[in-house]
């Protein structure tokens, strides 16, 4: 099971396509995302990721230029880009993922990119704003690596928010954090925690 896990984070080129789709609504707003095998939460809509943007939506974090790291097929950067008026750039180093993002920008008319990117290798601006669901089963120094190279792809009095559940490591992730961020967890649910990050 772990094996088949590891594709949503890598490229596993021979796995066969089966779109499905996966609706989500939030107050007046409501969304389509096509979905298929080999990307993370490939059947329904990930709890930490919904946790995430809607306490974003819920501290009016709009109009802001947003990254969405690790994006899969679009959840989060979709969302808050329709809902808050972000300007959202998508990446992902799984190939299917980005492909799905871009149809899944057309579907819900918003106006973000997608592209291909090993962690921030191909990103070149700035952001307001760096969100992401981090691939817990890609490993803790990936993981370190998207939260702590976060702060060289942020403007100043730029945000970091991400989800960790705690059973996942939270704290002690949190913990190789303090030197570099100034943290606080803003929401928790079901063993979940959603963090924001500022530089100090």
């Amino acid at each position: 099971m772990v094996i088949y896990l590891a594709h949503y984070f890598t490229n596993e080129n021979d796995l066969k396509s089966e779109i499905r789709t996966i609706k989500y609504s939030n107050g007046d707003f409501s969304f389509v995302f096509n979905s298929d095998n080999g990307v993370f939460s490939k059947d329904h809509l990930d709890y930490g990721s919904k946790l995430l943007i809607e306490t974003i939506i819920n501290n009016n974090i709009r109009n802001k230029k947003m990254l969405d790291v690790g994006s899969g097929y679009g959840f989060i950067g979709i969302t808050l880009s329709k809902i808050l008026n972000n300007d959202v750039d998508m990446i992902d180093i799984n190939k299917r993922a980005i492909h799905l993002c871009q149809m899944n920008i057309k579907e819900n008319n918003v106006k973000a990119k997608a592209f291909e990117s090993n962690i921030y290798e191909n990103v070149k601006e700035k952001y307001d704003v760096i969100v992401t669901n981090p691939p817990i089963r890609a490993g803790k120094k990936i993981v370190l690596e998207i939260l702590l190279k976060a702060k060289e792809f942020l403007n100043i009095d730029g945000e970091l928010w991400f989800v960790i559940r705690k059973d996942q490591g939270a704290k002690s992730i949190a913990k190789e954090l303090e030197n570099t961020y100034n943290l606080d967890i803003l929401e928790k649910s079901k063993g979940f925690y959603i963090f924001r990050a500022k530089m100090y």
